[in-house]
This record gives structure tokens, sequence and C-alpha cells, in this order.
């Protein structure tokens, strides 16, 4: 540990330069990061005075494959991001945890109350008394500590803060109380845990996963209550191309009703054939029934049971790709797989306003701008909000003043895969 004094000069004196470039690797945002760390510590004297303290890291998340899957028991492959949540901390001997997030006001959590309270639901609070909960559920130890919290990690972009945030308080109890034992496997399930029960969204456990593994993350979901997890190690930068979102600026308004349709359904076909999702069905079976399943499903519920079962197979195929370092075909597959989306699985936009289809804009302009250059794709549960596109670093900023003009200034972001999940910085 270091003092929160000693820690500004440092990085103002470019110590840590080296170090903030292994873990966020864009060399040109090194000066936006150092100035963000000297910021963080500057907001954690105000709010707790200067003492000793330690600096934890949680990445943002982006899904690169299985575009809406998970909730079939399907594959999924995600990445961690060079967008993070960063914490400064101060382990405390009284048995209460004190946070201020950027922004809001201060919440402190007594550690002998931690049962689920309903008047938190959706709040940041749950999320805490979640995590703290959960990882005493898991048998490791809990204790007290103060904390100031900023993230970049992009509201509604699909980047899951949530589970950035949830990552890096699971980091922050790990590292203080338990010698950094308690794997990423485990905090991401706690994180899940405490979003599900103590924050009351049934999300999956993709987001936590890759927040908190890092690097790519190939997740299978064959059994929800074990699923198989593998780090896919590879370097895009050193491939040459930058991971870019964009926020198409559409509004998510009235979309309950379309996100819920597609995994209901998915499970109307599964029901079909008397099982209760589409992992259990072959494709085989699938296809040899389609008439069958339009007149008592519908045809939209077919065709995005195709897009299912093929985009369960286009995720081992990205993994096989990147595995045996090839970029090539795994540009393609993810091409196709957002080709998938957009006319089998249909979540591009809602059917209730065609006269509206910001995504669809972005992939077309996209394409265009793009040609050889990268690829496109929706990002996410579609019909409103991003797109995805891996952009040849010689093309990155022609392709980002492009985005720009056409959603406004900042609707691009360009991102990096980070090899590191959840983790104490100093």
């Amino acid at each position: 540990m270091k003092n929160t004094q000693v820690l500004q000069t440092e990085l103002q004196n470019q110590i840590y330069r080296d170090m903030l470039t292994d873990i966020y690797i864009d060399k040109e945002k090194i000066p936006y990061q150092t100035s963000r760390y000297i910021n963080a510590l500057q907001e954690y004297e105000k709010a707790f005075g200067s003492s000793e303290v330690e600096i934890y890291s949680a990445p943002g998340r982006s899904e690169i494959g299985g575009n809406h899957t998970d909730h079939q028991h399907g594959e999924v492959l995600a990445a961690s991001i060079n967008n993070d949540a960063i914490a400064i901390v101060k382990k405390l001997e009284e048995p209460v945890v004190k946070i201020i997030s950027d922004g809001y006001d201060l919440i402190t959590i007594p550690l002998d109350d931690l049962e689920k309270k309903n008047s938190e639901e959706g709040t940041t609070a749950s999320l805490i008394r979640g995590v703290l909960a959960g990882t005493r559920e898991y048998g490791y130890t809990i204790g007290g500590f103060q904390a100031y919290v900023t993230s970049d990690v992009l509201i509604g972009a699909g980047l899951s803060s949530s589970a950035a945030f949830e990552t890096i308080i699971g980091t922050i109890l790990s590292g203080l109380y338990n010698d950094m034992s308690i794997s990423a496997i485990e905090i991401a399930i706690i994180g899940q845990f405490a979003e599900n029960i103590y924050f009351g969204k049934p999300c999956g456990l993709m987001d936590q996963m890759a927040c908190s593994v890092g690097s790519l993350v190939h997740i299978d979901f064959a059994d929800p209550e074990k699923p198989v997890v593998n780090r896919v190690e590879f370097d895009l930068d050193g491939h040459g191309y930058s991971l870019c979102i964009t926020d198409t600026k559409g509004s998510h308004a009235d979309l309950t009703a379309d996100y819920a349709a597609v995994p209901e359904e998915m499970k109307k076909v599964a029901a079909y054939f008397g099982k209760e999702v589409l992992r259990d069905v072959t494709k085989k079976e699938l296809f040899a029934n389609l008439n069958d399943i339009r007149e008592a499903v519908n045809d939209r519920a077919v065709l995005r049971a195709i897009h299912f079962k093929e985009e369960n197979e286009r995720v081992q195929k990205e993994v096989s790709a990147l595995q045996a370092d090839n970029f090539t075909d795994f540009l393609d597959t993810v091409k196709v797989s957002g080709d998938s989306s957009f006319k089998y699985l249909q979540n591009v936009y809602t059917n209730h306003d065609v006269e509206h289809q910001n995504v669809s804009i972005a992939l077309a302009a996209s394409d265009s701008i793009l040609g050889k250059d990268g690829v496109s794709r929706v990002h996410g549960g579609g019909f409103a909000g991003t797109i995805q596109a891996f952009v040849k670093n010689t093309a990155v900023q022609e392709y980002k003043n492009a985005m720009d003009a056409i959603f406004g200034e900042g609707s691009c972001n360009i991102l990096k895969i980070r090899k590191y999940g959840g983790m104490k910085v100093l």
C-alpha cells in the first residue's frame, strides 16, 4: 500500500506508464488514464482524507458471438475491454463498507445487516450488499473498507457497467481479506447472485464472467448451474485491429415486448419437441419439421430457432479460428453472425416502429465505409442501441469520424480487448 499523495506524485512522474499501457493497451489513452487515476485519488482524499490505499480495476465487456443464445443454454464468446471501473480502497477495522461512486452520495453497508431489502432493488446499494452476502455464503472472509469508485464503462451501450461494478467489489474483498484467492469464476457467480437476487434483474452469467475473467472468454451454458468457462488468449491489437462500439442513439422505450418475444418464441419451438430449450433440439430435427412448426408456432419463431442452432455452431467456429490464429476466418464468421441476427433473429429494429431504424443505418453505413477494412454487427440485445465493428487500426479514425458525423460527436468509441479481468492494480 502507498499513500494517496505519494501515488499522485508517482503517477505525475510517469512511474506507472508501462503498467498502465499493459492494462489499457492503447498508448494514446495513457495520458487520459494517468489523469483519471490522479483525479480518483483526489476525490478519495476529499471524501476520506489522505491515507494508504490499494487500487483495483474491473473491465466492461463486449459480446462477440452468441447473440441471444445464453437463455437457450447455448454458447457465447465475450471479451473484456479497456474501459473499466477503478476503485481507491482502504481497509477498515470497523465492520462497515463505505463506498462513494463518482457523482453519487456515500453508501454505507453494515456487515451485520446483509439480508436482502426489497426497498433497495434496482440500486447500487443492493449490488454492494448482494456481493458481500454472496462472498460470505461462498465461505470467504468479508470485512470493512472504504472506497471511491469511478467508471468509464458506458452505461446503456451494452458493455455491462453493472457487471464491472459487481466484479470490482468482489475483487476488493478477494484482495483485502482473502489474499486474492477468490477465483474469477466465483467472483462472477457471486456478482450474478447479487444482480439476480438483491438487485432484482434476472440476468445470465455472460456479463459477469467476461468482466471477471478477462481477455476473451468462451462460455458453454449447457448446464446453466455449472457453465463451462474457457479463457481464449488473443491479441487483437497485435493483429492491427480495434473494437469500435457505436451508440446509434435509438430509443429503448417500449422495447420490453420485443426483448421478451425472442426467448418466448424460441422456447415455443423447443416445446413443440417436448423440450424446454432449443439446446436440446437437434438441427436435423428442426429442419425436418419446419412446416409443422410454422403451423404450430409461427414463421418468425422458426427463423429465430434457426438462428440459435447456427449461432451456437458459429461461436465454436470463432473460438477455433482464434485458437488457430486465423483472424480472417474469425472476421468472416462475425460477419455471418451479424447477418443472421438481422435476417433470422430479427433484432435490428422493432416491427412496431419500422420508420426508425438507427441500427440498420449504422450497419449499412459501416459496410460502405469499411469495405475490406473491417466487419460490423448488431451488439447485445438489439432493436435499438449499439453496433460493434472490428476495424483495422489504420482505418479507425476515418470510421470514427464518419459514424460521429451520422450519430453525433462521441457516438463511436474505440476500444481494445484487454487481457486482465478483475485485478489489483497497486
